[in-house]
């Protein structure tokens, strides 16, 4: 039990932590990677994943499969044992300045823009060469999560599980409030009464609303929700090359060469609203403050009534069974609406590292990592979202999953302008800054505007220095 609620906050944590100590990776690289050290190399293609993410029976699986589709490559896969993807990255640094750097990580959408600006290799040549074979991938994964995974038109990693940020609900909890399961477009009221019907039915050691600080879940999607963001979003040009080859018109219609986050604005009306609607449901008791936890009880109160609510994506359907919550005991449903209705998400995939000398054979990896007969053996735990639409069957959730599990994928079906948490660059300190004031602005009454312009300033200087 301790073993999986460990790795189900990994999967909190693969998108919303680690970025710290990637950067510092990036930052070093010219100096860590001058040269190998002779005899470190014994000619197999190096994975590195994030041991704690993948049970040893996939890491094993993983490496066995691929052996049998390429007899001819020596393969490796370093399931690196970590306590969260920041311990995960600080390990690759070391193996970096060990000489014995990967030529494949799996990395979070916090990584791929810096991993694309300092680290990567784009994947457009074999993309491009290989387009019929991956015609059927491309037609299975949603566009979304494609282009989150590109950089200045081009793309660096193929998405192979997403979780979006979904609401899930205690259905025992729901009966002692005498509450319908919310519809799907419920809106930010009907979530507020909700809470407050809750409370009116629980004891003190109730919380009707859970939830932690950081940029995946936290405070994130009540900004998308209201219309907003922490940093000014747009899309960069180029990118045609990918969405002319593979999407139809209607599902390519917007798209372009990747996200960019620039000038901070979070000192902008829709943010401090936010900001002042989670002030008022702490000082109503209706949910935690930022600071009041980390997640690591969650399953344990969520699953014994004594929370009713928390954001959490299709990784935590995995989690609830494993830990013995009966699929009939809970259930999922859309993030309310404010001003819209727009999810956040984090995806991950495989980046291949510019200094590998296997680019090609870790091509061949990268697409096996993505088939569908890979993902389904991986995810067979349902630990995350795959990132292939065909593999969200009312099977594979029938004895580990929510009613409304369509809702997974349905978050990006259904709503076109769902897209990832912001991740420039500079990520690591955007976030080390955010769960700082974000800390401050909800700690007591009438501190969201000065801590906001706090926030603001230290963004500004964040996103000036590494410009």
């Amino acid at each position: 039990m301790h073993h999986f609620e460990r790795r189900a906050l990994l999967r909190y944590g693969a998108y919303g932590a680690g970025a710290a100590a990637l950067a510092g990776t990036a930052a070093s690289w010219d100096r860590l990677t001058g040269a190998d050290i002779p005899g470190r190399n014994d000619g197999s293609l190096v994975v590195a994943t994030l041991g704690s993410a993948f049970d040893q029976a996939a890491v094993r699986f993983l490496g066995e499969g691929f052996r049998k589709l390429h007899p001819d490559i020596k393969l490796r896969v370093n399931a690196v044992q970590a306590v969260d993807w920041s311990d995960f990255f600080a390990k690759i640094l070391t193996q970096i300045a060990a000489g014995t750097a990967p030529d494949l990580v799996y990395v979070a959408t916090e990584g791929v823009q810096l991993f694309a600006q300092r680290l990567g290799v784009p994947l457009d040549r074999w993309v491009k060469r290989d387009a019929a074979e991956l015609r059927e991938y491309f037609s299975d994964v949603h566009p979304s999560l494609v282009e989150s995974m590109m950089y200045e038109g081009s793309l660096y990693q193929l998405p192979v599980e997403f979780n979006a940020a979904d609401i899930y609900l205690n259905r025992q909890v729901l009966r002692r409030a005498g509450a319908d399961f919310p519809p799907p477009d419920w809106t930010r009221d009907d979530f507020t009464d909700l809470l407050r019907r809750m409370k009116r039915t629980s004891d003190s050691h109730f919380t009707p609303y859970f939830w932690t600080n950081r940029l995946w879940g936290g405070v994130v999607p009540w900004l998308f929700a209201n219309g907003t963001n922490l940093l000014a979003e747009s899309k960069a040009p180029g990118g045609d090359w990918l969405w002319n080859g593979f999407y139809p018109a209607g599902r390519r219609q917007g798209r372009g060469g990747g996200f960019r986050w620039t000038t901070p604005q979070v000192t902008d009306d829709r943010v401090e609203e936010a900001y002042e609607y989670l002030a008022s449901l702490i000082r109503d008791g209706l949910c935690t403050r930022p600071e009041g936890g980390n997640g690591t009880n969650l399953v344990g109160v969520f699953s014994t009534g004594r929370v009713g609510v928390t954001p959490a994506g299709g990784f935590w359907a995995g989690g609830l069974s494993l830990a013995g919550m009966k699929s009939t005991g809970y259930d999922v449903q859309y993030f309310p609406r404010w001003r819209t209705q727009r999810h956040q998400f984090g995806a991950a995939g495989y980046a291949m590292l510019r200094t590998s000398k296997r680019q090609d054979e870790a091509w061949e990896f990268i697409k096996y990592a993505a088939r569908k007969d890979t993902l389904t053996r991986l995810f067979r735990a349902n630990q995350t979202t795959p990132a292939r639409r065909s593999m969200l069957t009312a099977e594979r959730y029938r004895e580990s999953g929510p009613k409304h599990w369509e809702a997974f994928y349905g978050t990006l079906d259904q709503f076109p302008d769902t897209g990832p948490i912001p991740a420039p660059p500079q990520v690591a300190e955007v976030e080390q800054v955010l769960l700082k004031h974000t800390g401050t602005a909800l700690a007591s009454p009438r501190s969201v505007r000065p801590a906001l312009r706090r926030l603001q300033s230290d963004l500004e200087k964040t996103m000036e220095r590494d410009a």
